[in-house]
């Protein structure tokens, strides 16, 4: 697993994962549910990010049918279930059971030798820092349960 420094960057949670260059789908979506500005924000906020290969996985037309505007609540609660508050590094997810998730769901939290996974999706890279919170990829899209 790659991390980084948890030092604080001149960068915002935004621009941080665009910078990385694995999160463009993320990016994409967080567009589409109108939550950029909240994630340019003050924050602090702690968001497992999936990467570009974890939206791959989705079922095919899912991530499309998701973006449409129709489905925004949807989309708000699917990145909302990525999304903790305040400032978390990877060192201490790894000693939770579960994340309370800005959706209001719980997201169970598992410490496997040094590898770190929420609700089953593995962190690749942890600890990526940003001026208003830190980022974690993960390798899969967490789909909440209905509410």
């Amino acid at each position: 697993m790659n991390t980084t420094t948890n030092v604080p960057s001149n960068q915002n949670l935004m621009d941080a994962a665009a910078a990385n260059g694995s999160f463009k789908t993320f990016g994409k979506a967080v567009e589409h549910a109108g939550l950029s500005d909240t994630f340019r924000g003050v924050g602090p906020f702690t968001i497992f990010a999936p990467t570009d290969a974890a939206f791959e996985k989705l079922p095919a037309g899912k991530l499309d049918n998701l973006l449409k505007p129709e489905n925004k609540e949807e989309l708000v609660s699917l990145l909302n279930y990525h999304v903790v508050n305040g400032r978390k590094p990877l060192a201490d997810v790894g000693k939770w059971e579960n994340a309370r998730t800005v959706n209001g769901q719980q997201a169970p939290v598992k410490l496997t030798g040094d590898k770190v996974s929420i609700d089953g999706a593995m962190v690749t890279t942890g600890d990526i820092s940003s001026s208003n919170g830190v980022i974690h990829g993960i390798d899969k899209v967490n789909i909440p349960t209905k509410q």
